[in-house]
């Protein structure tokens, strides 16, 4: 009897291990990745952003960033603004082509802004990034007026036109992303596109300095205060009959020369667009640790680089 139950116990034990080696426990499964059927994948709703531009929003919004964000962002670094004076002779709406960074951008161009302006200027951020939960999407649709847009395609989607539409001028990163050394990537069309499509100006921004405050990665600006300089350009308005492709490169020459201009003189800057000699923004091609290196320096406002920038350029 004694040995029965044992051989009735051992043979549940082996079935239990035959068992426990045929399941696949989470382990990866038999059928080779090449031979499963494709499943396309799922479109992700688009998260409405269209509450954030109503009157309430707008209230909620303008006591959030003159009550909370402006003096935080004064509290970290130390602004200054060029080149405001265009927006008095230019109407609404426009598209702000600015150079990305740092998350410290987007409070930096905004709270540049004269108040009328900023009131009704939206953002375009990554529907990837910031509109990938609820809370994150909430938030920045609020404080920023931010609305999202595809990046992973080079593509925008159909809100930005939508934006435009409805008279609300546009902050727009064509890189797609943060820089990841500071100095200036390779730009997309779609702002031109916009432009073109929608016929409204493009007003070009430079900002110099959000990189060495807040780098990508950094989750809080760098102590003392760091300077960060912005300065926004002549409009630039698609000429009859002129293609994306033609105009692209002439808002990008645009951002260029402005970056130039900050790092130097006006009259040197432009000075160096005439002759076609203005330096590449993308920066020398050195070591990376180099490049990163001399981004990492605040600048200073008026132009006039420091001695170790002036020390850094000799050595190219």
């Amino acid at each position: 009897m004694a040995g029965s139950r044992s051989g009735l116990v051992r043979g549940g034990v082996r079935d239990v291990r035959t068992t426990a080696r045929g399941w696949r426990w989470g382990r990866r499964s038999l059928v080779p990745r090449s031979a499963e059927a494709h499943l396309a994948p799922r479109d992700q709703p688009v998260f409405p952003t269209a509450w954030s531009r109503t009157r309430p929003a707008k209230a909620l919004r303008e006591v959030a960033q003159k009550g909370g964000l402006e003096p935080l962002f004064r509290s970290q670094v130390r602004p200054h603004v060029e080149g405001l004076d265009v927006l008095t002779r230019t109407e609404a709406p426009v598209i702000f082509v600015a150079n990305h960074a740092s998350h410290l951008d987007t409070p930096l161009i905004l709270l540049s802004l004269p108040d009328e302006w900023r009131r009704t200027t939206a953002v375009a951020a990554a529907a990837d990034y910031f509109f990938d939960t609820w809370w994150r999407a909430v938030g920045s649709a609020l404080i920023f007026n931010t609305f999202p847009i595809e990046r992973r395609g080079g593509s925008l989607a159909a809100t930005p036109g939508d934006v435009l539409a409805d008279g609300w001028s546009l902050v727009v990163y064509p890189e797609g992303t943060r820089s990841p050394d500071g100095w200036l990537g390779r730009f997309r069309m779609g702002a031109a596109w916009l432009a073109v499509e929608h016929g409204v100006p493009v007003v070009p921004v430079a900002h110099r300095g959000t990189f060495a405050a807040m780098p990508r990665g950094q989750r809080w600006p760098s102590p003392g205060r760091r300077q960060v300089t912005v300065r926004f350009g002549e409009p630039l308005w698609p000429a009859a009959g002129e293609s994306v492709r033609d105009f692209a490169p002439r808002v990008h020459a645009a951002v260029a020369a402005l970056l130039d201009e900050d790092r130097t003189t006006w009259w040197e800057a432009r000075g160096r667009v005439a002759r076609g000699e203005t330096p590449d923004p993308a920066g020398p091609g050195v070591a990376q640790w180099r490049r990163v290196w001399t981004q990492s320096q605040s600048p200073r406002p008026g132009g006039r680089p420091s001695r170790l920038r002036a020390a850094w350029r000799r050595s190219r």
